[in-house]
């Protein structure tokens, strides 16, 4: 034993950081046959092998790197993975529980501090705000059931930024009352500087990211933008004198509808932190815990028992209280519960500034019992928040999982996407995956069809890598890709063969270079294909990445609504807008918008839609004024001899050259008859989307074909 305990602890940073990784990977298996909460189980693996357990590693500068990170990112991840159009519609709830999370802990931890604990004003004022501060230690547990959208989530996270931001004012004033610094100019510069980090932001961080994600699409580089962005507002608002962490999340925010959750990037942010630096920060907490002061004396326990005591049950009624003035489910609060009552950042950080101040009788402001009790503080309050969140989030997993299997009966959604240009491939892919419905979990196809000549060879190695990279995009965010190359000797019959085989329900292709020539806008290839399949038809032309665009402006014709594809389309454009985090206008006549908006509130109540009254088709040129260059132009249209055609589709093209040729567009030719075949009415009645609207429309349009 003794010459075991001579290498101890580990100093070499290659064993050192081998021992991690085996934690990281064992202690998740382990913590799951055991039905314990994965995050419990870093933790203790930290109390195990720190400097307080078996001395197998030292708490070094890698863990107190790592760590603060780790705590970084989970704020980070909070603010970027937070449904904006869910947040700003639950605000007050968010607020009303953030100030409730900080004053109920603030009034009764005061009381029994001076009370029960006799400490002094400022010792019970500072002591009480580490009792309404709390971290989202058990964030990874929601990410990991897929809840980061829920409303309940999003309240206590943003409830989180809130308690923390009062706690860390209420540690400067503290801590500049004894640098005698509290006085009007404190008050005034403390004010002046948090004006500027957050206007800079606020304001520049948003531009700097569209600017950088319009000209690098390399996803290596532009995690490791994100990042640095990341980690500038952290150290502007550490900089200042606040905790870095509220930086971190105010960072997340700004850059949310830049990062799509579904998007590659979401993929490599949420991997990197779930598998090394949170991780790194809840082993490095855990090497923080001494197991042996539990056993230090009665005045660590009781300090201990009241700060435990007063944590939980504010907590709890901070949760109850949002719970029951907003009409809420009890799920809901006991995953708000569980999210908002885990110690960790802004409570290790104001319990080590107030055991660094000497008051002027030699003792310090938080005393050894104060920092003990504080690091069991920690560990009950991370395991009991651990357990709390992994219940609840289970109980609104199963509910949801119950739902989907009820939902998955209701969409033949099958997409397919024919690629000739590796340039195109990407956006094409990407606006798939925004569009697909994740509860049905289908893979998309992706085609590539070569003609058989003499450019054969070439051309099949072109088609191979064109694929080979379609489908690195999609499995970055975690969506199979099934590929295929054919051989042909007619593109648009090859891709219509194709559609046939995999029974697709729609294509989403790239638009033809015309160079400016409308008479050429639709190319052979296109005219062919909306001529041979009556299934939808969507043909883009990207000239940004998608996750830049900030509006999606659709011109919607009249008796949009008769099509039997009517609901299709505006699905797929309601999912794209969910999930690119930006506004959609419809322009349009006012019954159409009418029902537009009824499907919008039913189905998307969290996607930010307008509605602009456009009665004649001929004025289309007049939108070109309203669409930038960062929007979206989706346009509407028909086939000849359906029930929404009209004669102004014979100018689209023209008029697209000459108005929108510099706008990013999406063309949508709806579904006609329920399938390529020539469906019959009473079957399609049995397989599209179900409402009274679609009974009408399939008998429009039957009477009106008779006629």
């Amino acid at each position: 034993m003794q010459n075991i305990s001579q290498y101890l602890p580990i100093t070499d940073p290659t064993w050192i950081f081998f021992i991690v990784l085996c934690i990281i990977l064992f202690a998740p298996i382990l913590m799951g046959k055991l039905r314990i909460p994965h995050l419990i189980g870093m933790i203790l693996a930290g109390v195990i092998v720190g400097p307080h357990g078996f001395n197998i590693l030292s708490h070094d500068s890698s863990f107190e790197l790592f760590g603060k990170v780790g705590l970084y990112y989970i704020m980070f991840l909070a603010g970027l993975e937070m449904n904006m159009a869910d947040f700003k519609k639950n605000r007050i709830k968010t607020s009303t529980h953030g100030i409730l999370a900080f004053a109920i802990p603030m009034i009764i931890g005061f009381a029994l501090n001076t009370s029960l604990l006799k400490y002094g004003v400022l010792t019970s004022i500072l002591l009480a705000s580490m009792y309404a501060s709390h971290t989202l230690i058990a964030y990874p547990i929601v990410l990991r059931y897929g809840l980061s959208q829920q409303r309940s989530v999003t309240i206590a996270a943003g409830a989180t930024a809130i308690t923390d931001t009062l706690t860390l004012l209420v540690l400067a004033i503290v801590g500049g009352m004894f640098k005698g610094e509290v006085n009007g100019f404190f008050w005034f510069m403390l004010a002046i500087k948090l004006f500027i980090v957050f206007f800079i932001i606020i304001y520049f961080f948003p531009r700097m990211a569209r600017y950088f994600f319009q000209r690098y699409e390399e996803n290596v580089t532009q995690f490791i933008f994100v990042l640095a962005m990341t980690f500038l507002g952290a150290g502007m608002m550490a900089f200042i004198g606040m905790e870095g962490l509220l930086g971190a999340f105010l960072t997340g925010l700004v850059l949310n509808r830049y990062v799509p959750n579904i998007s590659p990037l979401m993929t490599h942010l949420e991997f990197v932190g779930n598998a090394l630096f949170i991780p790194y920060f809840l082993i490095g907490v855990g090497m923080l815990i001494n197991v042996n002061i539990i056993f230090a004396g009665f005045g660590t326990i009781k300090v201990a028992g009241v700060m435990i005591a007063v944590a939980l049950s504010s907590k709890w009624i901070a949760s109850l209280a949002t719970q029951k003035l907003f009409n809420m489910k009890s799920i809901e609060r006991e995953l708000i519960y569980g999210l908002s009552n885990a110690q960790a950042g802004a409570t290790l950080a104001a319990v080590l500034v107030g055991y660094n101040i000497i008051l002027p009788n030699g003792q310090r402001l938080l005393n050894d019992d104060v920092l003990n009790g504080t690091i069991i503080l920690i560990l009950v309050t991370c395991i009991f928040s651990s357990f709390t969140t992994e219940r609840a989030a289970r109980k609104i997993a199963l509910t949801n999982k119950n739902k989907i299997n009820e939902d998955k009966t209701a969409d033949d959604e099958k997409v397919l996407i024919p690629v000739e240009q590796k340039e195109t491939a990407n956006e094409l892919v990407k606006i798939g995956i925004m569009m697909r419905n994740t509860k049905l979990n289908r893979g998309i196809i992706g085609l590539n069809v070569v003609l058989d000549d003499l450019n054969l060879a070439y051309n099949q190695e072109k088609g191979r890598n064109t694929l080979e990279y379609m489908e690195m995009t999609a499995n970055a965010a975690n969506v199979r890709m099934i590929v295929q190359s054919r051989i042909a000797t007619n593109i648009s019959n090859g891709i219509s063969h194709a559609f046939k085989e995999y029974a697709a329900s729609e294509i989403i292709m790239g638009m033809h270079e015309c160079h400016g020539n409308y008479k050429s806008f639709w190319g052979t290839i296109t005219q062919n294909l909306f001529n041979d399949i009556s299934r939808q038809l969507m043909i883009v032309r990207c000239l940004q990445p998608i996750n830049t665009f900030r509006r999606i402006q659709v011109a919607v014709p009249k008796k949009a609504e008769f099509e039997p594809g009517f609901y299709r389309w505006l699905e797929r454009l309601a999912r794209l807008a969910g999930n690119l985090n930006c506004r959609i206008q419809f322009h349009g006549n006012r019954g159409t918008l009418s029902l537009i908006n009824e499907y919008i509130q039913n189905r998307h109540t969290d996607v930010r839609a307008e509605y602009v009254a456009f009665e004649d088709w001929d004025e289309l040129p007049k939108l070109a004024i309203n669409v930038n260059d960062d929007h979206l132009f989706v346009v509407i249209t028909a086939r000849k001899g359906t029930i929404s055609y009209i004669p102004s589709f014979d100018s689209l093209p023209e008029q697209l050259t000459r108005f929108f040729n510099s706008n990013s567009l999406m063309i949508i030719f709806p579904d006609q008859y329920g399938d390529s075949s020539g469906m019959t009415f009473t079957k399609l009645q049995l397989s599209e989307e179900h409402s009274p609207y679609q009974f009408f429309r399939q008998w429009m349009i039957k009477n009106k074909n008779k006629n």
